[in-house]
C-alpha cells in the first residue's frame, strides 16, 4: 500500500508515487547516452537557431511570455527540435503532454483531449501537446487532431524530419507556424563538445579526458551539423579510451577516426531528393563541372537510384544542350544503358562522364522552347485542316480529292530545298524554333537564314 502525501508547487499536484517515478526519472537520465544528457535546459544554452529563437525573435518572445501558439519544428536530426520543445516545457505553466507518432494511435490522441478539456474546465488550465516525429502520424490521426488545434483546446508542438510541405495535412499546416532547423555549423559542434567534455555533472568532465584538436576538428566536422552523432562519438571515444598513468584519458585523431567511421547524409524522398537533384540540374545546366560532380557524389553517397540519375541527365541533355551538340543526348542514353549493365559502384564513372558532356557542352533551350511554343499554338489556337498540298496521297481516291496538289518534291530542286508552306493558314509566319548562337545551332541557324532568304 502507497502511504500518499501531495505536494502542491506551481499548481501541480505531486504524489509520493510520483516523487518516486521522478527520482527513478533521474537515475535513468544519469545513466542515459551523453546526447540526452548534454541537452540544453534553458534558451540561452541552446546553440544556433538564432533565427528562430535568438533574442528578440516571435517564437522567443511567444515562449518567455507563456503565449506560445501551434508550431511545427522541422528539419535534420540533431539540430535542436525535440531539445527546444523540452525547454518550452520547463518554461511553460501549462500542462504539457508528449506523444510519440511512432508509438500512439488515434486512442491516446482522444485520451489526450479528454484530460485537455477537463483541465480547461475545472483548473482553466492550457495544455501543450509535443508531438514528435508527426510525419508519422496518418490522415486520420492528423484530422483526429486538427479541430482541437483549431479552437485552442490544445496547442501543439509538432518535430518532424521530413518537409511537413509533404509530410503534413494542409488544414494542420495553416492551423501552424513553421520554423525550419539549419544544419548546426562545424564551429557550434565544436562548442558543444568542449561543453560536455568540461560538465563535470552531465558530462565527462568527471572522466579526465584529453582531446586533440585534430580529434575535435574531425569529430565535428564528419558529424554534418548533427551534435546527437558528435555527442555520441566524442562519449565512445573517451570511453574507449584507458587512461594513463597520469589519469587522463589521451584522444587522438587516430580514435576519433575509429569512433565515427563514416558521415551520414540526410537524404529523403521527399525533401533532400528534390533539392539534390534541383542543384545537380541546375549546375549541369549552368556550366560548372564541379558542382556537377559534388551534386551527383552526394546522390551516390545516399544510395539515390541510378536509373533515376540517368533519366535526369537525358532529359537535360534534350532541354538544355538540344541540337546545339545534338550528341549530348546519344552520350546520355549510351550512359543509362551502360549503367543498367554494368551496375555500382562502377557506373559511378559512366555517370560522371555523362553528367561532365552536359555540363561542359553549349548551351541551348532552343528544342524545348520550340515544343513548348508549338504546343501552345495547338491548345489555343484555331485547329484548321491539313493543307491540301500536304495531305497524304498514299490510298486509293487521294487524287480525286485533290490531296498532295501542289505540293513540291525538295530533291527535284537544287540543293534539295525549295520554298513553300508547311504551315495551316492561321499560324502561317510563326516561328517556334529559334536556334542560338552557340555549338552545332551556330550552322543551323546560318543555313535557316540562307533559306529563309531564297
Amino acid at each position: 500500500m502507497y502511504v500518499l502525501f501531495y505536494l502542491y508547487t506551481k499548481g501541480r499536484v505531486i504524489t509520493g508515487l510520483n516523487l518516486f517515478v521522478h527520482a527513478m526519472d533521474k537515475k535513468i537520465t544519469q545513466n542515459a547516452p551523453l546526447a540526452l544528457r548534454m541537452r540544453p535546459r534553458t534558451l540561452d544554452e541552446f546553440e544556433e537557431q538564432s533565427g528562430i529563437v535568438g533574442k528578440g525573435t516571435p517564437l522567443r518572445r511567444s515562449i518567455e511570455a507563456d503565449r506560445l501558439a501551434s508550431v511545427i519544428f522541422f528539419g535534420p536530426p540533431g539540430t535542436g527540435k525535440t531539445t527546444l520543445a523540452t525547454i518550452i516545457a520547463g518554461m511553460t505553466r501549462a500542462h504539457f503532454e508528449t506523444l510519440n507518432a511512432v508509438m500512439a494511435g488515434v486512442a491516446d490522441i482522444r485520451r489526450v483531449i479528454e484530460e485537455a478539456r477537463e483541465r480547461r474546465s475545472l483548473y482553466n488550465k492550457k495544455t501543450i501537446m509535443f508531438i514528435d516525429e508527426i510525419h508519422r502520424f496518418n490522415k486520420a490521426q492528423q484530422d483526429a487532431l486538427l479541430p482541437f488545434v483549431e479552437n485552442g483546446l490544445v496547442i501543439m508542438i509538432g518535430s518532424t524530419t521530413e518537409n511537413p510541405m509533404f509530410a503534413v495535412n494542409r488544414p494542420l499546416l495553416s492551423r501552424s507556424q513553421l520554423y525550419r532547423f539549419e544544419l548546426l555549423s562545424t564551429a557550434s559542434v565544436r562548442r558543444i563538445l568542449l561543453r560536455a567534455l568540461q560538465d563535470q555533472e552531465r558530462g565527462l568532465g568527471s572522466y579526465h579526458a584529453e582531446v586533440s584538436p585534430e580529434a575535435l576538428d574531425h569529430l565535428a566536422g564528419i558529424a554534418n551539423g548533427d551534435a546527437r552523432v558528435a555527442l555520441n562519438a566524442i562519449e565512445l571515444a573517451v570511453m574507449t579510451t584507458m587512461p594513463g598513468d597520469d589519469g587522463v584519458r589521451r584522444v587522438t585523431l587516430e580514435v576519433a577516426e575509429e569512433s565515427i567511421q563514416k558521415r551520414v547524409l540526410k537524404y529523403d524522398r521527399e525533401d533532400e531528393h528534390y533539392d539534390v537533384i534541383s542543384a545537380f540540374i541546375k549546375s549541369m545546366r549552368g556550366s560548372d563541372p564541379d558542382a556537377t560532380l559534388y551534386w551527383l557524389a552526394r546522390m551516390l553517397y545516399a544510395g539515390e537510384d541510378p536509373e533515376f540519375i540517368c533519366r535526369r541527365i537525358m532529359i537535360h541533355a534534350a532541354e538544355d544542350v538540344g541540337l546545339a551538340d545534338p550528341q549530348a543526348l546519344v552520350v546520355a542514353s549510351a550512359a543509362a544503358q551502360a549503367v543498367e549493365r554494368i551496375g555500382m559502384p562502377e557506373a559511378r564513372i559512366v555517370l560522371a562522364e555523362a553528367a561532365l558532356y552536359i555540363a561542359t557542352a553549349p548551351k541551348s533551350n532552343a528544342v524545348v522552347a520550340g515544343i513548348n511554343g508549338a504546343l501552345q499554338a495547338v491548345e489555343k489556337e484555331r485547329v484548321e485542316p491539313v493543307p491540301a498540298h500536304l495531305r497524304g496521297t498514299g490510298y486509293r481516291g487521294a487524287a480525286m480529292l485533290g490531296s498532295g496538289r501542289g505540293y513540291k518534291y525538295p530533291h527535284d530542286y537544287q540543293g534539295n530545298y525549295v520554298k513553300q508552306e508547311y504551315l495551316p493558314g492561321s499560324l502561317i509566319g510563326s516561328n517556334f524554333y529559334k536556334p542560338s548562337g552557340n555549338g552545332l545551332e551556330r550552322e543551323i541557324k546560318s543555313r535557316m537564314e540562307k533559306q529563309n532568304n531564297k
